[in-house]
């Protein structure tokens, strides 16, 4: 059942996207998560806007063998089907030896000031904005959740980053002038879950051209780099001004 907080920033009286991955992360893990698997791979479709109405979401094991398991979700209301995901979980086992190519940490600190608010949308959850967006270059920032997604049910670290992954898109093709793209879906790829309530999104890559974008970003929490999450979106003409 949606909150008031649940708004998302393109009109007051539509459901938050962001939302809809967090679900869909909750109801897998719930279903079919497991202590020996990870969750790898997350992809959310969000094909379809919906107001503040109530969500159901239904999960169908797809593939369960020695090594990888994999399960889709549907989300939807009374209007019907506004999105739906499918998730891949490995297999825990031993890592290989030699020295890989990793993504190195960045260079943020943990924030130690509460953030600055203020704006056309406040966001339902903490914010700590680390770049000038009206500036060339990568945009980087923290996040904290203050909201439960669900009453009584304490979020896990991977629905906490598959909440906060959405993210990506904002912060991957907003520019100078603000934000003019809204995404169609994210993939949220982790080598492992976040330690620690603050996620850190840094864009790493963005392209457009005729009103369709796709833009990168890297994930991290206060110990270093954990995933990548990759969104494609594309112009919206009723646009909103992220500053």
């Amino acid at each position: 059942m949606p909150a008031p907080h649940a708004r998302g920033p393109w009109s007051p009286d539509m459901l938050h996207g962001r939302l809809l991955g967090g679900l869909a992360a909750m109801a897998v893990e719930q279903e079919h998560g497991e202590p020996d698997l990870r969750f790898a791979r997350l992809t959310v479709d969000l094909f379809r806007n919906s107001p503040l109405l109530p969500v159901t979401v239904e999960t169908a094991l797809v593939r369960d063998g020695r090594r990888i398991r994999v399960a889709d979700v549907t989300i939807r209301t009374d209007q019907g089907v506004i999105g739906r995901a499918s998730a891949v979980l490995l297999r825990k086992g031993e890592q290989p030896d030699g020295e890989l190519n990793d993504t190195p940490a960045w260079d943020e600190p943990p924030p130690s000031e509460p953030p600055v608010t203020g704006g056309a949308w406040e966001p339902p959850f903490e914010l700590w904005r680390l770049t000038d967006w009206n500036q060339p270059g990568p945009n980087r920032v923290w996040l904290r959740e203050t909201h439960p997604l669900v009453d009584d049910e304490p979020l896990t670290p991977f629905t906490r980053v598959a909440l906060a992954a959405d993210f990506a898109s904002p912060l991957s093709n907003a520019d100078t002038g603000g934000l003019h793209f809204i995404n169609a879906d994210y993939t949220l790829t982790l080598g492992r879950v976040p330690e620690g309530e603050l996620i850190g999104v840094e864009a790493t890559g963005h392209l457009s051209h005729g009103g369709v974008a796709t833009g990168q970003c890297t994930l991290h929490d206060a110990a270093g780099p954990i995933g990548f999450c990759l969104v494609t979106a594309v112009a919206n003409p009723a646009t909103f001004r992220s500053r």
